[in-house]
């Protein structure tokens, strides 16, 4: 009686307990005093609980919004660049002394030991990947310190000296005091250099250096800042032409000043950097490859590894994976060939297609605007791709010529500002290593579908805190790159047999890289075999298989983050498509994928879980209610 009654009576009056005297006579009807005492009792227990555990939350959510705000502070009282003021900042470089790199270090460790203590719990969904996403920034922070990156402030494709000249340049110039602010940057240079260099001098003395086999030719890039006059010099862009807003005599005050600092300052900067490399630097850099060789080298490839694949795999696992990559796509490789009718075997079909005049733009004009053809077919595919595109659009440039002979084949670079768009570079330097047969794969994993549709709508979420707009995770992001090329199987590219070979050579590059990257940093390989086993296995220009690896030596681990990013990406897809079934909806995954902006994959992982059981669940209940 007592049991059955209560259903049937929550029912029927649907109203609060003790709400008025309507539900007291009720309640009273249906009730012994005794049994009312023991209820109200309950309730009263269970609204102080879940009042405590609403103000638990509460307390945990406000706690962790100010520890975002706070982190945002530090973030950009660290670096000029991340924080511009007129008059200010925009006249500063980074502090990269001992004493400021260490004051960092300790801030960083001070804000990830207050982030650890966070009931993560506690937090919404929204908030737990807002936490996940800040502390892979913060400890990839203290680790670069701990690691000593700043003993090698260069790649075989770049440098600080590349880097800071680009951040210099972006900056917004609208007023005269901007132009001002521009000039006492520039005379802050002989410093910063001087810092610099300083590090590494420290990484000689330590063993930290760059492998002297990687970085030959790598004074090149610093000999293109060697002027004869200033107004040859990148650093004098702002002044070739007079802007609206400044008078002619301000104008040319101000450009006799950055004629005369570009040459005591800038190009002296340049000069005694280059004499440094080539003298100080190359010869005493390390002759082996592996990155295990140097001091602490294994616990620093390790931890490399868990940074740029945010897995917990090892780097045997990720050499076997890539073995079998390398098995799987090599098989899909002979099929294209045989349907050719080529009487050859691989190596002799790749040969041909290395050398073969048919194959190559006759100027860098042809490859810019066939690389643009291709962006264009592929901005009319993207409705069908997705639901929700970005505003910010993209152009397509040349790689910079001081940084194109040892650049990669191609680069998306992002927006700086709002009124800026992002890039899709494609390199032009020695046009009988860029293949055609490869731009279709190129063009969808740096422009779109790829980095710039999935780094512009990282930039335009609503409702996050400013570091998730301008956080980049390298397996998020080139797992996607990599899978955007696969998609464009789905938007009709690739018709063309040599097209599709080289689709499947960017994916064999991206599965190579597991071994070669592996091989070399943990398993002893020499550059040459590592090159041997990428010009085997890929229709890659010779050119550009050499200039690869020594891509991968410099930079060790950050190549495995492609394929195991793509595989992460394709196995969610079909965890979704079979547990969905015909609710799957391809528009609304790739919204899903990329909502949240970059993340790391257990973070996707657990994401896009969810959205499988919440999608799920909603189909069950809307076929229900029919």
């Amino acid at each position: 009686m007592f049991k059955a009654k209560i259903p049937n009576f929550l029912k029927v009056t649907r109203i609060a307990l003790f709400s008025n005297k309507f539900s007291a006579t009720l309640w009273a009807h249906y009730f012994p005093s005794s049994v009312m005492k023991a209820i109200l009792i309950f309730s009263l227990i269970f609204m102080l609980i879940s009042c405590k555990t609403t103000e638990e939350r509460i307390s945990q959510s406000d706690s962790f919004s100010f520890l975002i705000a706070q982190y945002q502070s530090f973030h950009e009282n660290s670096n000029p660049f991340n924080n511009p003021i007129r008059g200010k900042t925009n006249r500063q470089l980074p502090d990269i002394s001992e004493a400021g790199l260490k004051q960092r270090y300790l801030s960083v460790l001070n804000l990830i030991s207050r982030l650890n203590a966070v009931d993560i719990s506690a937090l919404s969904t929204k908030e737990q990947v807002n936490h996940a996403v800040l502390l892979y920034k913060l400890q990839n922070e203290a680790d670069n310190y701990t690691n000593k990156e700043h003993y090698m402030p260069l790649t075989a494709e770049s440098g600080f000296h590349i880097g800071l000249q680009w951040q210099i340049n972006q900056a917004e110039l609208t007023q005269v005091e901007d132009y001002q602010d521009y000039l006492y940057r520039l005379e802050a240079l002989p410093a910063y250099f001087e810092q610099q260099m300083y590090w590494m001098t420290r990484g000689i003395e330590t063993g930290i250096t760059q492998p002297k086999q990687a970085i030959k030719g790598f004074e090149h890039s610093i000999a293109s800042f060697l002027v004869s006059t200033p107004e040859q010099s990148p650093y004098f862009l702002p002044f070739k032409n007079k802007p609206a807003f400044m008078d002619e005599n301000t104008f040319n005050n101000l450009s006799q000043k950055a004629k005369e600092i570009i040459a005591k300052d800038v190009t002296t900067s340049y000069q005694n950097f280059y004499d440094f490399f080539v003298n100080k630097y190359l010869p005493a850099a390390r002759s082996t490859i592996g990155v295990s060789e140097r001091p602490e080298g294994k616990n620093y490839y390790n931890n490399r590894v868990a940074h740029y694949t945010t897995t917990s795999l090892s780097a045997e696992q990720i050499h076997q994976i890539g073995l079998d990559e390398v098995a799987r796509i090599k098989a899909e490789m002979n099929e294209v060939i045989a349907s050719l009718n080529y009487q050859g075997d691989f190596k002799s079909f790749v040969e041909f297609l290395r050398t073969d005049e048919q194959f190559y733009a006759k100027t860098p004009e042809e490859l810019l605007k066939e690389a643009s053809y291709i962006a264009k077919k592929m901005d009319a595919q993207l409705p069908k791709l997705f639901k929700k595109l970005p505003r910010i659009p993209y152009g397509i440039a040349p790689v910079p010529d001081n940084i194109a002979p040892k650049y990669t084949t191609g680069r998306y670079v992002g927006a700086r500002r709002d009124d800026q768009p992002g890039y899709y570079w494609v390199n032009t330097y020695q046009l009988n290593r860029r293949p055609l047969y490869v731009l279709e794969a190129l063009t969808l994993h740096e422009a779109v579908p790829g980095h710039h549709l999935q780094n512009a709508l990282a930039r335009e979420q609503e409702g996050v805190p400013k570091f998730r707009r301008h956080t980049y995770i390298s397996a998020f992001g080139e797992g996607w790159g990599l899978y955007s090329e696969y998609l464009g199987k789905e938007a009709g590219f690739y018709q063309d047999p040599y097209s599709e070979f080289g689709r499947l050579t960017y994916e064999m590059w991206r599965a190579c890289r597991l071994v070669v990257d592996t091989g070399m940093h943990i398993k002893g390989w020499s550059r040459q075999e590592a090159i041997n086993f990428l010009a085997d296995n890929t229709a890659l220009s010779l050119h550009n298989v050499t200039t690869e690896v020594d891509r991968y030596i410099t930079w060790p681990a950050q190549a495995l983050s492609y394929k195991i990013g793509e595989l992460t990406i394709k196995r969610l897809r079909k965890k979704a498509e079979k547990a969905l079934g015909n609710k799957f909806d391809l528009r609304e995954f790739h919204d899903q994928l990329l909502m949240h902006g970059s993340v790391p994959l257990s973070v996707l992982e657990r994401l896009i879980t969810e959205y499988i059981k919440k999608k799920g669940r909603h189909a069950k209940l809307t076929v229900g209610s029919r």
